[in-house]
């Protein structure tokens, strides 16, 4: 009695389902093969592709209805704000040359200033160099005319 095999309804399934598919598996595989198939497949993906557009037609055409931007606006927003700033970025490059163009003319001007005012303290340098030596030379000799009446 041990040697029967008790009713397994797990491996008849299992069989049933190994043989079905290895069947529906040929026929199908000769099938996917002919010509009719190949035209059936396009006929669905075309009829799909017009699901699509006339979805996103009337989908765009609610959105617009009850004013709401659509995916193309947000991007057309986009790339205007990407534009926008490019040009912002430009234009703080430029305002940073002219800037720097106007440091270095201000520059200038002041060396140009400070040029004249050295030359013009050098001349009041020299010119109370000249003073000092004439009052020393002065000095000298009016000491000298003294020392020569003292010794007469």
């Amino acid at each position: 009695m041990s040697d029967q095999k008790s009713f397994d309804p797990f491996t008849l399934w299992k069989d049933v389902y190994q043989q079905s598919e290895s069947y529906w598996g040929s026929v199908l595989d000769e099938k996917m093969k002919e010509d009719q198939f190949s035209e059936w497949m396009g006929k669905t993906l075309e009829m799909n592709l017009l699901y699509k557009k006339a979805q996103d037609e009337i989908t765009n055409k609610y959105l617009e209805q009850v004013n709401v931007p659509t995916r193309s606006d947000l991007s057309n927003i986009a790339s205007l704000v990407v534009n926008v700033e490019s040009k912002v970025d430009r234009v703080e490059d430029l305002v940073d040359e002219i800037d720097i163009i106007q440091v270095k003319a201000e520059l200038k001007r002041e060396m140009t200033l400070m040029k004249k005012d050295i030359k013009q303290l050098d001349g009041k340098l020299d010119q109370i160099l000249t003073e000092l030596q004439n009052s020393t030379s002065k000095t000298t000799n009016d000491q000298t005319s003294t020392k020569a009446k003292q010794t007469k």
